[in-house]
């Protein structure tokens, strides 16, 4: 089954973590500690795969998680390795009725927020017996976040677990006892120089009151590659984004304070291409499903070394190289840099980064409606008349999906649009805000 999954995902050869947690004995509990962006998930789903059993309708796997987003990610990929078990997805923001009703039909395999989780078990939306493996999920970032009450309570309902896989990007001094953890097989490859990032450290200075200039200035040099923006405050991405939009640049914002569907909308326009930019705080720095980013930019400078690393994370994966670019006013250096960083020259005169290719098409209709990607791409082709090249990342939600387009086949696709249906029902269908 681990080949076939494998060949569905279209991976020839497994990384060294990968093989190593393959390996491990499934008597004991594992702690899987990498670096961000190393392939952790398929180091604990290989494993949990090959303790799914088929003649089991329960919930047998439930993976602890600490965000709505690395839980969609986890399905995702778990999905692509057609596997046929089930698998369902549980977080805060997203209807607890869809869910009820998903659970009526137990999942093999569950994955879930911890506090969206932990209102299921207290609410015996599905039943906890048949669950023998246990996933904590970036778990000193789901500590971080504070869900030891939720993790504890959903933990001590667990009465015949067999094994607890901990994942962790960062080492930790000891492992709280309420996740039960004992006798466990660990697996570091934090030091790894092999997964090491190849990230180019690179400088502006600039007094305090320039730096908001400074960073336009940034912006307008590294022009139209994908790059996130760090900040500390929520108020600071408002402020940066705002302030970009009033160029005519636009960008993407993502921080704890917006509404869920915001922050979903954010995220599939990053990963379509529509934006270039993000703005964000360390919200963004793990667990989310982004494609490869080009540039980070520390508008401000995170508090440690650990988080500095995780952010600079979201570049150069894989072995790939990358380039995170530091906001300094005036003697401002962080002491976790082991030296100092090269000085980045700004340009005198600003060229303002042109429009993407790519706008987001918005259709009010989803997995609930019976919408899937080959329905849209049968209207936007057919009836759109769009080629093939024309449209772009196609994402389906539950109640909606969202389309990349290029953005100069966008008004007339509208218009040869205007009257058609989808699933013989007609929906609203609009450039995304």
């Amino acid at each position: 089954m681990i080949k076939e999954a494998l060949g569905k995902l279209k991976i020839t050869a497994l990384n060294e973590m990968q093989n190593a947690a393959l390996a491990a004995d499934a008597k004991r509990d594992l702690i899987l500690l990498s670096p961000t962006g190393s392939g952790k998930t398929l180091g604990f789903l290989l494993p949990v795969l090959k303790s799914i059993h088929a003649d089991t309708n329960q919930v047998q796997v439930l993976i602890l998680v600490p965000s709505r987003e690395l839980a969609l990610q986890i399905e995702q990929v778990f999905k692509a390795m057609s596997t046929g078990f089930k698998v369902n997805c549980c977080y805060g923001g997203h209807s607890t009725k869809i869910e009820k009703n998903n659970l009526s039909q137990p999942p093999a395999v569950l994955i879930g927020t911890p506090g969206r989780i932990a209102y299921h078990v207290r609410n015996e939306s599905f039943s906890t017996e048949a669950v023998h493996t246990l996933v904590l999920d970036e778990f000193d970032k789901a500590l971080e976040f504070g869900f030891q009450d939720d993790m504890a309570m959903i933990i001590g309902q667990l009465a015949h677990l067999g094994r607890r896989i901990l994942t962790s990007a960062t080492k930790m001094d000891e492992i709280p006892a309420f996740t039960g953890v004992h006798n466990a097989v660990q697996i570091d490859f934090l030091r790894d120089k092999v997964t090491a990032p190849d990230i180019s450290i690179k400088a502006i200075k600039t007094a305090a009151t320039d730096k908001l200039e400074a960073l336009l200035a940034l912006v307008c040099k590294i022009g139209n590659h994908s790059t996130l923006v760090f900040c500390n405050h929520r108020e600071a991405v408002e402020r940066i984004s705002d302030l970009l939009w009033n160029h005519g640049i636009a960008n993407g914002l993502y921080h704890g304070g917006m509404e869920q569907e915001d922050r979903e909308r954010a995220l599939i326009k990053f990963r379509n291409g529509s934006y270039r930019l993000l703005i964000t705080t360390d919200l963004a720095s793990r667990g989310l499903d982004i494609p490869e980013v080009e540039y980070i930019v520390h508008y401000q400078l995170p508090p440690t070394e650990e988080a500095f690393t995780h952010r600079n994370g979201r570049t150069a994966r894989m072995h790939a190289k990358g380039t995170a670019y530091l906001v300094l006013a005036d003697d401002e250096l962080p002491k976790y840099l082991k030296k100092a960083p090269e000085l980045e020259e700004l340009p005198a005169k600003l060229s303002l980064p042109q429009a993407t290719s790519w706008l987001t098409l918005y259709i009010a209709a989803g997995k609930k409606d019976k919408v899937n990607k080959v329905d849209i791409v049968g209207l936007l082709m057919k009836k759109g008349e769009l080629a093939k090249e024309d449209v772009g990342l196609i994402e389906v939600l539950d109640k909606t999906s969202y389309v990349a387009v290029k953005r100069n086949q966008i008004e007339k696709l509208l218009q040869r649009l205007k009257n058609e249906k989808i699933k013989n029902k007609k929906v609203k269908i609009e450039i995304s805000e």
